[in-house]
């Protein structure tokens, strides 16, 4: 898909752009496939904030998306490209030869009419869903499954693959778009193809009222904070950090800090890490 710009009819419409959304379908979303949502505001279920500068927005119902592609050799035709709020690529409604209908991550090249397959023999072609086992080497992937049956959860994002660079024994080894090389079982269910919207990245948000839309609330620098607020407040004027390194509001070194723990069962599976040098 294209990027829209328009003319400069004000100071923010001058630095904004938009996806050309003329490719997906003018229909209004599949009704038993919508979910209400509400808003959190960043809080968790004590009332507190977990995740800060969210808040407001646009109200939006959940798309329910299938991850885990489990209707083994039943055919399915595209009804529909449509737009989703809650993510950056697009999604598909399906309706499969028993009637039901579905919502995947729409790839790149998908059309509306053509029909797709999820099973072990099934064609090596974009939107077809099968286990890493089937899929010859050096392909590209998306919605990928990090355990057999769970659904997918890696390479859902717009524009992403990941390419299956090898398999041997249990497991095949994935390039993920980070640069990570990644062991995953051979079991586990991807999806051929490169995630769509690959322009999604391109966009130029251009105004902050744009950002309120999305749920974002302003983010300000520590500097300009009171010395209660953060470590990097206080000072008449501008001030440096004033302690060995830029830290969070909490202390903890902003800068080449490593949070992850150290003994995730997950950690054994990783190959090459994406910040290797």
């Amino acid at each position: 898909m294209a990027i829209k710009s328009y003319k400069p009819t004000t100071a923010s419409r001058r630095n904004m752009s938009v996806i050309d959304y003329s490719e997906l379908s003018k229909v209004a979303p599949e009704k038993s496939l919508l979910v209400p949502m509400n808003k959190h505001a960043g809080r968790n279920n004590y009332g507190r904030i977990t995740v800060r500068h969210r808040g407001g927005g646009n109200r939006r119902k959940y798309r329910i998306i299938d991850f885990k592609r489990q209707k083994f050799d039943v055919p399915g035709k595209v009804l529909t490209l449509e737009y989703d709020p809650n993510r950056s690529s697009h999604i598909a409604l399906v309706k499969y030869a028993d009637g039901e209908k579905r919502y995947i991550i729409a790839p790149q090249g998908l059309t509306v009419g053509q029909e797709i397959i999820a099973g072990a023999g099934v064609d090596i072609k974009i939107g077809n869903a099968l286990p890493l086992v089937s899929i010859p080497v050096g392909t590209f992937v998306h919605n990928i499954e990090l355990y057999p049956g769970k659904g997918a959860q890696l390479a859902r994002s717009a524009g992403i693959m990941a390419q299956l660079m090898a398999k041997e024994g249990k497991f095949a080894l994935l390039r993920l778009p980070s640069g990570e090389l990644r062991n995953v079982p051979v079991e586990c269910m991807a999806t051929i193809g490169q995630v769509g919207n690959i322009d999604h990245e391109n966009v130029k948000i251009g105004k902050a009222g744009r950002k309120r839309n999305m749920g974002w609330r302003p983010q300000v620098r520590g500097s300009v904070m009171n010395p209660c607020d953060h470590p990097h407040g206080g000072g008449e004027g501008k001030s440096p950090v004033g302690r060995p390194g830029p830290t969070t509001p909490w202390g903890k070194p902003a800068l080449g800090y490593k949070t992850r723990a150290k003994k995730k069962a997950s950690n054994k599976y990783i190959v090459k890490r994406r910040n290797s040098k």
